[in-house]
């Protein structure tokens, strides 16, 4: 069949004269000769740490794609290190999906291995990947090993949030805790708990983009390697086969990764992200879809920050598949995989090998683990708790608001000793917003106030604009929406205001009488706190984005324009 890369290299004309020449540079006449040309989009960094080992995987796909008969292109794109960028990742995370979409398409480019592993980059890979349209196939890079410290694993991320709060209470010193910060990472590869890099990798499995039984695979392991090499031979296959995003990307496979999000106890990131792909390949999935699909699947996995063990147990267990065998009834058949075959069939003898990390369906972690998605006065677009990682008391809660303008108010006043708070409070964050921030920070999950800590209290219900990260635990409701910077009711809250949570009932209720509400203006603190950005990127996506419950996209970024280009270049 015909390649796209054809239009560029095809032909005595001077323009395929000049894509071939500049392309040469020792390659075989065999290159520009009706083998697909694959690219290996690459989002490994320095600065991201947890992709550093991206390139000895790009290695072992390239291996692939040429035994194939494929022409292998590593070509670098926007990485972002979740742990380093300043102020937060997901500011850039359709910036990276827009970039790389832009050079998937003005590239002689027939299919393309998307390598990625910390939070933000499997998701804009996987955006980028169904705008464009080209056969795709995703390598997420894996976990990394368990660490341990004085004889305890290290959960990456839910230990730095439980020893910070340990400090503050006065149960550990500083020293203590520095020390703890070299046992954290062991070896390459993202966070080793459920956190939102762990989730990704493993939804894109759900969703039908990883080849089967890659997601999940520990970074350092040399199975991770073999993987990558079947996925560089796999793309070529898909090329051939004409096997697209939007063969893979239907309703049935969404629906399968929010039965896999519900069953491993994955990040509320995911919801955002996964709203954001939908929207992109063109699948109408809805907030209400998580709530009700998934909150009635039992959580079958027993990994921080919900429950005890790490990624590697889980892989060692029996992995993705093992889970997915569990609840297979639940699952959608009619949705493929990058294989071309269903996902069910590709679950056929998967065993779990470890029932303390893989619970029984009939022994579940917790009964009842989806994602609850809460609407009411305060939230009319809805908002998102995960009540696996949530004290089962304040599950159905009322309390006096404690309100912090922005992410600066609320540290510059939450150890003060003089600060109205008790362990029956509801600790309320603004400001945190997809356009307040910008670009909805991981800050949900606010310390406890340092009064409280003292007292013994490890937990309070805490309402937020913003996100968390997917290693962080608590009674914690996030990505209210409307945001307040958008004029959401959660800029009219004020201190001592009741509120009120009802997960079971799937409520979160401001008790203020609404014409009382409709005489309040948004706090002069929360506007005053917002500066609006005047040029470059942070300006287009102040200008552009979209909030929470739609998947804080850019709205000219929804949909696609496909892989045509008309215009040559000379």
């Amino acid at each position: 069949m015909p390649l796209r890369s054809d239009d560029w290299y095809e032909g005595e004309t001077r323009n395929a004269y000049i894509h071939r020449g500049w392309m040469r540079r020792g390659a075989p006449d065999s290159a520009f000769e009706g083998r697909p040309q694959i690219a290996i989009a690459n989002t490994a960094s320095d600065l991201t740490p947890c992709n550093v080992h991206l390139h000895e995987v790009a290695k072992s796909v390239r291996d692939g794609v040429y035994e194939a008969g494929g022409i292998p292109l590593e070509l670098p794109v926007v990485s972002l290190g979740e742990t380093q960028v300043r102020p937060t990742a997901m500011l850039w995370r359709n910036m990276a999906a827009m970039a790389t979409e832009e050079m998937l398409r003005a590239n002689p480019i027939d299919g393309v291995v998307l390598l990625g592993g910390c939070d933000k980059t499997i998701p804009s890979l996987l955006m980028a990947a169904c705008s464009v349209g080209l056969p795709a196939v995703v390598i997420p890079g894996g976990p990394m090993l368990t660490g341990t410290f004085r004889g305890r694993p290290m959960g990456c991320g839910t230990e730095v949030w439980r020893l910070s709060e340990e400090v503050r209470a006065g149960t550990i010193t500083n020293e203590e805790f520095t020390d703890s910060e070299k046992s954290t990472v062991r070896s390459k590869g993202h966070c080793n708990t459920m956190g939102t890099a762990s989730t990704m990798g493993l939804l894109a499995e759900a969703l039908g983009m990883v080849l089967p039984g890659t997601a999940g695979i520990p970074a350092p392991d040399s199975r991770l390697l073999q993987q990558s090499h079947a996925a560089g031979r796999l793309a070529v296959e898909m090329v051939r086969a004409d096997r697209r995003p939007s063969q893979i990307l239907t309703r049935a496979a969404f629906h399968n990764a929010i039965i896999a999000l519900a069953a491993i106890g994955g990040s509320t990131n995911a919801v955002v992200h996964l709203l954001a792909i939908a929207g992109r390949v063109g699948v109408d999935l809805t907030l209400d879809d998580f709530d009700r699909i998934g909150s009635r699947v039992p959580l079958l996995v027993d990994l921080q920050p919900a429950g005890r063990f790490l990624m590697d147990d889980l892989y060692r267990a029996g992995g993705l598949a093992a889970v997915l065998n569990e609840v297979k009834d639940l699952l959608d058949p009619a949705a493929l995989t990058v294989t071309g075959r269903p996902l069910v069939e590709h679950l056929e003898g998967a065993e779990v090998w470890d029932r303390e990390v893989i619970r029984k369906r009939e022994e579940p972690l917790v009964a009842e683990a989806g994602l609850a998605i809460l609407r009411g006065n305060l939230a009319p677009d809805g908002a998102v708790i995960k009540p696996a990682a949530a004290s089962a008391h304040l599950l159905q809660h009322r309390g006096r608001a404690v309100v912090f303008d922005s992410i600066e108010d609320f540290h510059a006043r939450v150890d003060d000793p003089d600060l109205d708070v008790d362990a029956d409070s509801v600790m309320v964050l603004r400001g945190c917003g997809p356009k307040g921030y910008p670009g909805m920070p991981e800050v949900s999950n606010m310390p406890i106030p340092a009064k409280l800590l003292a007292q013994g209290v490890r937990d309070v219900v805490r309402v937020c604009d913003g996100r968390m990260s997917g290693t962080a635990y608590g009674t914690v409701v996030l990505h209210v929406a409307p945001e307040s910077a958008a004029g959401g009711p959660l800029s009219l809250v004020e201190s001592g205001d009741w509120i009120e949570l009802d997960v079971a009932g799937r409520r979160l209720t401001l008790d203020v009488p609404e014409d009382v509400l409709a005489a309040r203006t948004a706090s002069a603190a929360t506007i005053d706190a917002y500066a609006a950005p005047t040029r470059g990127w942070e300006r287009l996506y102040v200008d552009h984005v979209m909030q929470a419950d739609t998947g804080a996209d850019l709205d000219f970024l929804v949909g696609s324009s496909g892989s045509r280009v008309t215009r040559e270049s000379h």
